[in-house]
C-alpha cells in the first residue's frame, strides 16, 4: 500500500488547486446576494466528495443555505464517522486592507492567503483528501459520512432541523471537526472546549431626524454618545461584566485545571508582537488564555450612527447601532445570557432615549470528553504524525452547532483542528499554512485507523 506521504507528495499540487477553486466561491452566507454562490460551493462538494470515492453525495436543500452530504458505507457492521466542515466564509471587508484580492488564492511564504483558507475550507478540505487516498489505497477501515454545511458563519439556524430531519441518514458513533485551531506547528493540541456565543444588536434612538449640532448639540442627548457610555458601562474597571446574573451559572475553574492548563507552552512576548500590541487587556486575576479558554467575555463588534463618509457633516444622529457579542462558557445557557443583556440595556438607558435590542443568534458552549475513542484516537494520530503527544485545550471560539449534534443526533465531536490563531480568520489577510494543510492530509488517516482500532476492543 502506497504511504500517505508519498501519496501527498504526489499529488500536492492538484491537492491546492482543487483547493483553491473551492475557495474562489465567494460563498458568504451572511449576505443575500451570494446565494447562488452558496450553491456553487454545494455543488463543488458534492463533485469532490465523488471524485474522492463516496458512493453518494447529494445537495439538500434546507430553509436557509444548502448542504452537501456525502457517504461510504463499507460495512454496517463498521463504526461510522460522520465528517462536518462548512462551505461558507465571512465577509470580507475592509478591503483596502487586504494584500491580495481575498478570493484569489496566494501562496506567500508558504501561507495560503484567502478568505476561507483556512476556516473552513481549508480544514474541510483536508478530509476528502485524506478520504480520497484511503479509497484508493483500499485502506479506509470504517463508514464515513460528510455533512458540509453553509451556515455556520451565521450561527447554523437551519441545521438542526436538517440534523432531525434526517436523524437515520446522519446516524453514526463520533462526528469528527477540523474548525478549530492547535497550539504551533511544533505544539499539536486537540480542543476539548469551545465557548458559547451570544450576539445582540443594539439601537438607540434620540430626536426622530438627524439635527445640526451647533443648534442642538448640548441641549438634546445624542444616540451616539449616549450608546457609548452605555457600553462601556458593561464591563468595570477589573474588566468584569457588570450585567446582573451574567456569572451565576459560571462553572469556576479549579486551581489543579488551571495548573494543567499553564504547562501549554505561551509567550506573552510572541503573542503581543503578533498582533501589535503594546499590553494584553482582560478580566483581572487571569491569564490570556484563561480569559479566552475558560472565562466569558463581551465585546463590541461593530459600532456606527450619524456621518461616517468622507468630509464633515456637522449633525447629530437620530440613531445609533452596535453589533454586542458575549462568549460564554460552559453551563451559560445562550438564550438566558441574551434575555439578561436585554432586560440590562433597557434598564441603564436614559430617558432621553429609546433602546431596541435584538438577539441574532447564538449558541452553547461545548466540553469534549477526553476520555471518548475519538478523543483518544484524535491524540493517538497527531503523535503518530507530529511525534509528540497533542495537549488538550480550551478554545476561546465557538461552533454554535456542535450542541446542537449531540441534543438531536446523540453523537460526540471530536475537534481536530490544524489552523493557527495567527490565521487571521475573521480578518483581513486570512492564511493558513501550507505545511498545515498537508499534515492534516497526513493525520486523518491514522485517526480512522485508531478509532477502528479502538472501536474493536469496546
Amino acid at each position: 500500500m502506497e504511504s500517505i506521504n508519498n501519496y501527498i507528495e504526489t499529488h500536492q499540487a492538484r491537492f491546492l488547486e482543487e483547493l483553491f477553486g473551492l475557495i474562489r466561491i465567494p460563498s458568504i452566507s451572511a449576505k443575500a446576494e451570494h446565494k447562488p454562490d452558496m450553491y456553487k460551493a454545494a455543488e463543488y462538494w458534492k463533485k469532490s466528495l465523488l471524485d474522492a470515492g463516496a458512493d453518494r453525495a447529494e445537495v439538500f436543500e434546507t430553509t436557509g443555505n444548502p448542504v452537501t452530504y456525502g457517504e461510504k458505507i463499507i460495512d454496517p457492521a463498521l463504526p461510522t464517522v460522520l465528517v462536518y466542515g462548512h462551505m461558507d466564509v465571512m465577509p470580507v471587508e475592509p478591503l483596502d486592507l487586504w494584500t491580495s484580492p481575498p478570493f484569489e488564492p496566494e501562496i506567500r511564504d508558504g501561507k495560503i492567503y484567502a478568505r476561507g483558507a483556512d476556516d473552513d475550507k481549508g480544514q474541510a478540505f483536508m478530509h476528502a483528501k485524506a478520504f480520497e487516498f484511503m479509497v484508493k489505497n483500499n485502506c479506509l477501515p470504517c463508514n464515513v459520512k460528510f455533512m458540509i454545511e453553509g451556515e455556520e458563519e451565521v450561527g447554523s439556524p437551519s441545521l438542526g432541523k436538517f440534523c432531525s430531519d434526517h436523524k437515520e441518514m446522519l446516524k453514526a458513533d463520533v462526528i469528527l471537526v477540523s474548525d478549530t485551531s492547535m497550539i504551533g506547528q511544533d505544539a499539536p493540541s486537540i480542543t476539548t472546549g469551545l465557548r458559547g456565543l451570544a450576539y445582540m444588536e443594539v439601537e438607540v434612538t434620540g430626536p426622530k431626524i438627524d439635527l445640526h449640532s451647533g443648534l442642538f448639540g448640548g441641549a438634546v442627548a445624542n444616540p451616539a454618545n449616549i450608546l457609548a457610555k452605555m457600553i462601556a458601562s458593561l464591563t468595570d474597571e477589573h474588566h468584569r461584566i457588570t450585567i446582573p446574573g451574567f456569572y451565576d451559572d459560571v462553572i469556576e475553574i479549579s486551581e489543579a485545571e488551571r495548573a494543567e492548563m499553564a504547562k501549554a507552552p505561551f509567550n506573552l512576548e510572541d503573542y503581543k508582537n503578533a498582533i501589535e500590541i503594546e499590553e494584553v487587556h482582560g478580566e483581572k486575576g487571569f491569564t490570556v488564555k484563561e480569559r479566552t479558554g475558560i472565562r466569558p467575555s463581551l465585546d463590541v463588534n461593530g459600532i456606527w450612527g450619524g456621518y461616517t463618509s468622507e468630509g464633515t457633516k456637522t449633525v447629530l444622529p437620530s440613531k445609533a447601532y452596535a453589533k454586542i457579542s458575549m462568549r460564554l462558557v460552559p453551563n451559560q445557557e445562550y438564550r438566558k445570557i441574551s434575555d439578561l443583556f436585554a432586560r440590562h440595556f433597557q434598564a441603564i438607558a436614559p430617558k432621553s432615549v429609546k433602546v431596541k435590542v435584538k438577539a441574532l443568534h447564538g449558541g452553547q458552549p461545548y466540553v469534549s470528553p477526553v476520555d471518548n475513542p475519538g478523543y483518544i484516537a484524535a491524540g493517538m494520530a497527531m503523535e503518530k504524525t507530529f511525534g509528540k503527544k497533542p495537549i488538550p485545550v480550551r478554545s476561546g471560539g465557538s461552533i454554535p452547532i456542535i450542541t446542537t449534534f449531540e441534543q438531536i443526533l446523540g453523537i460526540k465531536s471530536i475537534l481536530l483542528g490544524f489552523g493557527l490563531e495567527s490565521d487571521a480568520t475573521h480578518s483581513p489577510n486570512e492564511s493558513y499554512p501550507v505545511f498545515n494543510f498537508f499534515k492534516g492530509i497526513e493525520t486523518i488517516p491514522y485517526f480512522f485507523k485508531f478509532y477502528a482500532e479502538l472501536m474493536k476492543t469496546k
